[in-house]
């Protein structure tokens, strides 16, 4: 930058670069300039604040905990054991374990390696969290499986990955598609968990208002402010559950835990810190 503005300065004066034809030796000492000596001052002055302000620009903002979570949070990964295995990822509490642990599913578009780029599962692991992030069938590293084409067997694929990873008082996170999973086994098994944060989760319309009045799992409904379909319809059904609290994420879309990272973990622990 000021080795431009000084050519732009050298310009004034007459001398000027040979764009073609042949080349003209320039002396440096044959430099002249008609400029007075208070201009000179003055365009110097003016250079040096440039420099001054061009040094002193603030850089990017540095990246937080919030979106890539803590690098010292060591991820583990395995496959549960049977026929259809599921490929998971899981964090380990850093410190005092907490009573419950959190079971992390995902939509469409993702997988389990989602949670860990989002920062979740480190964050989890920092509060003092276990945490373990699916890949649901035919996503990720898990391979499809015919267990997932009925609704009783998605119900039962989750109570089984439960009890192989000996997941105990499951709190489960389902976010859009896992909807499919997540509601078959809130609606067998709710005895089973202690806590459901759905996050415009698919399939709602297939469930009575009776039903969900009978499940007592303390529950957490999150949507994104600017999802005005799936959130709008699931909302519907999913506050017929007699334990449960809305949250809205402002200036945030279906995926709202990835428009708002931040504000997504804040309220997730504040769920999770005051189960009982």
């Amino acid at each position: 930058m000021v080795a431009a503005l000084f050519g732009c300065w050298f310009g004034v004066g007459g001398v000027r670069s040979a764009v073609a034809g042949p080349v003209i030796s320039v002396r440096p000492t044959v430099v002249q300039t008609s400029m007075s000596r208070s201009q000179v001052a003055l365009l110097g002055l003016g250079l040096l604040l440039m420099l001054l302000l061009y040094v002193g620009l603030p850089g990017p903002p540095e990246q937080t905990s919030w979106f890539w979570g803590d690098p010292n949070v060591t991820i583990l990964a395995g496959l549960t054991p049977g026929n259809s295995p599921i490929f998971y990822r899981e964090v380990l509490p850093l410190h005092r374990a907490r009573r419950v642990e959190v079971l992390l599913l995902h939509g469409r578009a993702f997988n389990s390696h989602t949670w860990e780029q989002l920062g979740t599962l480190q964050l989890l692991a920092q509060r003092g969290y276990r945490a373990v992030a699916l890949d649901l069938p035919g996503f990720g590293n898990s391979a499809p499986s015919k267990e997932a084409s009925t609704e009783a067997g998605r119900a039962e694929l989750l109570e089984r990955v439960l009890r192989d990873l000996e997941v105990q008082n499951a709190v489960l996170v389902s976010p859009s598609l896992s909807g499919h999973y997540a509601l078959p086994f809130l609606m067998r098994g709710h005895h089973q968990l202690h806590g459901f944060v759905p996050i415009a989760p698919a399939s709602t319309q297939n469930y009575t208002q009776e039903q969900f009045w009978a499940v007592k799992t303390p529950t957490l409904i999150l949507y994104g402010e600017l999802d005005r379909v799936l959130a709008r319809e699931s909302l519907r059904q999913l506050r017929h559950l007699p334990n449960h609290s809305v949250v809205k994420l402002q200036d945030a879309g279906h995926a709202c835990y990835l428009h708002k990272p931040k504000d997504f973990h804040l309220v997730l622990l504040d769920f999770l810190d005051h189960l009982p």
